[in-house]
């Protein structure tokens, strides 16, 4: 298993200082953004599709630093009920699709969308509960005549291109936990897959563990990226929490970098359930944490990693 930085916090640096900085820090990959709310700060994706000679640089520009890519991340909302939106978001995922191709990159990162209630809506509409029946109307119109209808025909264009998408389960968006995401798999087939990032799984009381397991031979990717729950804050208004991420105080959780939200333990106890059903890739560090500096928060969280997995140097002896 390797560790890998997302590179979308070091958005001030230019692509070769980022590199540089990320292979000082030993780490192997890199995980970079490619349109909708990933930016293209260090992936000119326009640029590369249409030069082969542009491409070619791209890719020794990161090899040679003796660094892979580990996946192209284009998060966005292709089922927006904003057509205009939605068109937006669905042609970077398809551009960002037919880059990773061209670069030999097998997944591209993106969530599962989140559509309005009904036709007409103008904003996105997440339903969490089945009551009164309006909701239980809205999850049918949603998942029937947008998202699976969606997924289904974008699954065609991601097999003729070569390429797998990872769905980050995310609340917000109608793929957010394991069953919903293997419901959509169920749909569309085995093309979807699952971009693991605990974080968004902590404070909907989910164990990643128990996760993993259940979505063993369907990870295609893994964020490392903790959650601190603030029990003088959850205890008394929950986690449905609609605060400002800067308002850490008086925040029920907020993001933290890893080991800073949850013990040593845990995390090796989640390598190890990675491990166990199959998966050998990379860990890639998203770094969101508000309470720490872009370094602070990446060089502490690439170090707490990089103590829990095997990380071989250049030169070292091979066992049998």
């Amino acid at each position: 298993m390797k560790t890998g930085v997302f590179t979308v916090v070091l958005g001030s640096m230019k692509l070769e200082q980022a590199l540089d900085y990320v292979a000082a820090l030993g780490v192997q990959a890199v995980e970079l953004g490619a349109g909708g709310y990933a930016g293209t700060t260090h992936c000119p994706v326009d640029e590369l599709l249409a030069s082969e000679r542009k491409a070619r640089a791209f890719l020794q520009a990161v090899n040679s630093r003796g660094l892979i890519i580990s996946a192209l991340t284009c998060a966005g909302n292709p089922i927006h009920p904003n057509k205009k939106l939605a068109a937006a978001f669905d042609n970077d995922f398809r551009k960002a699709a037919r880059l990773a191709n061209k670069l030999g990159i097998e997944v591209v990162i993106t969530f599962g969308g989140c559509p309005g209630g009904a036709p007409g809506d103008k904003s996105p509409n997440w339903v969490t509960c089945p009551w009164p029946p309006d909701y239980l109307e809205m999850l049918d119109y949603q998942w029937n005549k947008v998202v699976i209808p969606y997924w289904q025909k974008t699954a065609l264009f991601l097999k003729e291109h070569g390429v797998k998408v990872a769905l980050e389960m995310h609340p917000g968006f109608v793929v957010y936990n394991p069953e919903s995401l293997l419901k959509l798999r169920k749909a569309v087939g085995p093309v979807i897959g699952a971009n693991f990032d605990p974080s968004h799984l902590f404070w909907q009381g989910i164990d990643p563990c128990a996760a993993v397991r259940a979505l063993k031979g369907a990870i295609w990717h893994c964020h490392a990226k903790d959650t601190a729950i603030h029990e003088w804050n959850a205890k008394t208004h929950g986690v449905l929490d609609t605060k400002h991420y800067g308002d850490e105080l008086n925040r029920a959780w907020i993001f933290r970098t890893v080991g800073y939200g949850n013990p040593r333990r845990f995390w090796c106890d989640f390598v190890s359930a990675l491990r166990m059903t199959g998966y050998d890739g990379v860990l890639s560090m998203e770094h969101e944490d508000s309470l720490m500096t872009p370094r602070e928060g990446l060089e502490k969280g690439v170090r707490f990693l990089q103590s829990i997995l095997l990380q071989e140097p250049k030169g070292a002896v091979t066992w049998a």
